[in-house]
C-alpha cells in the first residue's frame, strides 16, 4: 500500500486515499442506502459515489472511457474500501489508535512546505472540508500503523537479507545518486525499505485472513447498478 503525504500534483493522491478512509464509519448517515457493511461500520452508496469522483482524476480521460475499464475501476475501489474497513475494525480489536497531536504534527510538515493558502485551495477544489480531510489522514494514519505493527515489525532481517538487497540496489545508493551515506546508515535504510518491502509481500495473506473474521456485507443488487453504469 504506497501512501503519499505531498500537496501540490501529488495532493490528488493523498485526496484519493483520504476519499477511500473518509468514507468508512460506524455511524448510519442521514439514511443513506448502504452499499458496504463490515460489523457495525458502513459505507453508503453517496460515499461511495463521491468517493469515485475523486479516484477518478488518478486515471487518465482515456483509459476510462471503455465501459470494461470504468467496471474495474469501481471494482478495484469497492475492494480497496472492504480492505481498509476491516483493517480499521482490526485497529479496534487492537487497541491501536492515532493521537490528535500526531495528526497535527503530520498536517504542520505538510503545510509548511507549500505555499500559504494552495493546501485550503486545492480542499475547496475537490469540495473537501478540511476537517473531513483531517479525519481521513488520520485514519490512513491508522491503517498504517495497524499495517505496521503487524507485518513490519515481525519481518525478521538477517544480515544476508540486508547484503542480498545492497548488491540488488546498489545504483541507486552509489551509481545514480553518487550517496556517500557511511555503513551504519545505509543498514538503517536497508532495513526500514525490507520491512516494507517484506510486508508488502505478506499483505494478501494477511488481509486474506482478516477477512475471514468479520461478517462482510455488500448490496448486490445496489453495486450491480452502480458497476453497471
Amino acid at each position: 500500500m504506497k501512501i503519499f503525504y505531498r500537496l501540490s500534483s501529488i495532493l490528488t493522491a493523498l485526496l484519493v486515499l483520504c476519499a477511500l478512509s473518509a468514507c468508512a464509519d460506524s455511524e448510519i448517515k442521514h439514511g443513506d442506502e448502504y452499499l458496504i457493511r463490515v460489523g457495525e461500520r458502513i459505507t453508503t452508496i453517496d460515499d461511495f459515489n463521491r468517493a469515485f469522483e475523486i479516484v477518478k482524476t488518478a486515471y487518465s480521460h482515456n483509459v476510462l472511457k471503455g465501459s470494461a475499464c470504468l467496471r474495474e475501476a469501481r471494482l478495484s475501489l469497492l475492494n480497496q474500501l472492504v480492505e481498509q474497513m476491516i483493517i480499521q475494525e482490526r485497529a479496534g480489536e487492537q487497541n491501536i489508535c492515532i493521537s490528535d497531536s500526531e495528526v497535527e504534527e503530520i498536517i504542520a510538515g505538510i503545510r509548511k512546505d507549500y505555499p500559504e493558502g494552495e493546501f485550503d485551495k486545492t480542499l475547496l477544489e475537490y469540495a473537501i472540508s478540511y476537517q473531513s480531510w483531517k479525519e481521513a489522514l488520520k485514519n490512513r494514519l491508522l491503517i498504517e500503523r495497524v499495517i505496521a505493527e503487524e507485518l513490519e515489525e515481525k519481518v525478521v532481517i538477517t544480515p544476508e537479507s540486508i547484503s542480498e538487497y545492497y548488491e540488488r540496489n546498489y545504483d541507486s545508493f552509489f551509481l545514480n545518486s553518487g550517496s556517500k551515506e557511511n555503513p551504519t546508515n545505509i543498514n538503517e535504510f536497508i532495513i526500514k525499505h525490507l520491512r516494507k518491502e517484506k510486508a508488502e509481500e505478506a499483505y494478501k495473506d494477511w488481509i486474506k485472513k482478516l477477512k475471514k473474521n468479520y461478517k462482510i456485507e455488500i448490496n448486490r443488487d445496489r453495486w450491480e447498478e452502480i458497476a453497471s453504469s
